[in-house]
């Protein structure tokens, strides 16, 4: 399949993530999102279109790019108005201070035109790295002005964070001996000792989707998320692995021809992701999910990455978070810790932004308890 016009624009800016494709806004707009494919050019050029094919046509210089999705809500059955989401967007240089005013301004514009409850954006600016407090804290002056700009202008830091404030991040420029030596001692034992188990990896194909949807169900039981329905999963990893760039890949991990760990690894604008991690019970001691891993990092380098983001960190890092022990396990392998801003929302409607925050999460809650209870028959 041909690179979308789309997918070529954003991945010429800074930070292009595949939440920002044209796959992943077909993905959100079979589940009742519409999305809007919005540029800035050099000379002022603004545009919204909801066909991004139109774009082709467009002949100046792109500055700046995001993809919105756009969700109709009612309240109480006659007031309809919209909510508004950029996942990982916009893309431009936060540091260039006359095209953030105008993107910043051009957004708020836009959330008033739609009626929107409010805007939603997460860029991947990056407040600071390593782990707060710690020796390697280092911050980061262009996120720290983007959330000073932010705050002036009335945008609010989000009590619903969608995708994770803080990630893991593994620098893949090292030769793959200076990345073994850069992991913890336990980690690079556990590395060897799946090989030495007879663990094996291998990648999946597209038969094999139904079968790491159920790995993945077994998983969110065992470990306490929610996740979706398997359709959603498999239009997702369907799409992404039928397209060209952004790229998906299932690693599957073996013994005895018998899959026991999987993870699926997104690909785009030199970045890979590891979004996605299942597993069973059996043999765990042979420590299948090391070996994945380390498989994952020799192909996405490979594959010309510069940088694989190991998916979310603890907002708090200290035991009492809920991520604590799948952080240990990524900072293992030898990653740094990398802060970015989270979400903020601008509200044109202070009254519905309060009324949708105050409701939502109640219905979020009980969407979450039945979807355990369906994960849970469905295995059953």
């Amino acid at each position: 399949m041909e690179n979308h016009s789309w997918n070529s624009i954003i991945s010429k800016l800074p930070n292009p993530h595949f939440l920002q494709s044209h796959e992943w806004g077909q993905v959100k707009a079979k589940y009742g999102w519409v999305p809007y494919y919005v540029v800035w050019g050099g000379s002022g050029e603004f545009h919204v279109v909801e066909d991004s094919i139109a774009l082709s046509s467009f002949n100046f210089p792109i500055t700046a790019a995001v993809l919105i999705l756009k969700r109709t809500v009612s309240f109480r059955g006659f007031v309809k108005a919209s909510v508004l989401y950029a996942p990982k967007g916009p893309l431009l240089d936060w540091d260039d201070e006359s095209l953030r005013t105008r993107v910043l301004n051009d957004l708020q514009s836009f959330a008033k035109t739609q009626k929107a409850i409010f805007l939603k954006i997460d860029p991947d600016a990056v407040l600071g790295r390593g782990v707060p407090d710690s020796e390697g804290d280092v911050l980061d002056n262009s996120g720290q002005a983007l959330r000073s700009e932010l705050k002036r202008r009335g945008w609010g830091y989000a009590s619903d964070q969608i995708q994770f404030q803080n990630t893991v991040l593994i620098d893949l420029h090292p030769t793959e001996e200076e990345m073994l030596a850069r992991m913890k001692p336990k980690t690079r034992y556990n590395v060897r000792l799946a090989e030495k188990k007879g663990v094996t990896v291998r990648v999946g194909v597209v038969d094999d989707l139904p079968m790491l949807y159920k790995m993945y169900a077994e998983t969110s039981v065992r470990d306490g998320f929610v996740i979706r329905d398997e359709e959603y999963y498999l239009t997702v990893w369907k799409l992404f692995m039928q397209s060209g760039q952004p790229s998906a890949i299932p690693l599957i991990a073996e013994v005895d021809g018998e899959p026991v760990a999987a993870i699926f690894l997104f690909m785009f604008g030199g970045r890979a992701y590891y979004v996605y991690g299942m597993s069973r019970s059996a043999h765990r001691e042979k420590m299948p999910t090391y070996l994945l891993q380390w498989d994952a990092i020799k192909r996405v380098k490979a594959a010309d990455c510069a940088a694989y983001d190991l998916w979310g960190a603890p907002d708090v890092f200290d035991e009492s978070d809920s991520m604590w022990g799948v952080y240990r396990f990524k900072e293992g392998l030898g990653g740094e810790v990398v802060r970015t801003l989270g979400a903020y929302d601008f509200a044109p409607n202070k009254i519905f932004y309060k009324l949708y925050s105050e409701v939502m999460p109640r219905v979020l809650d009980f969407m979450r308890s039945r979807g355990r209870e369906r994960t849970k028959q469905a295995l059953d």
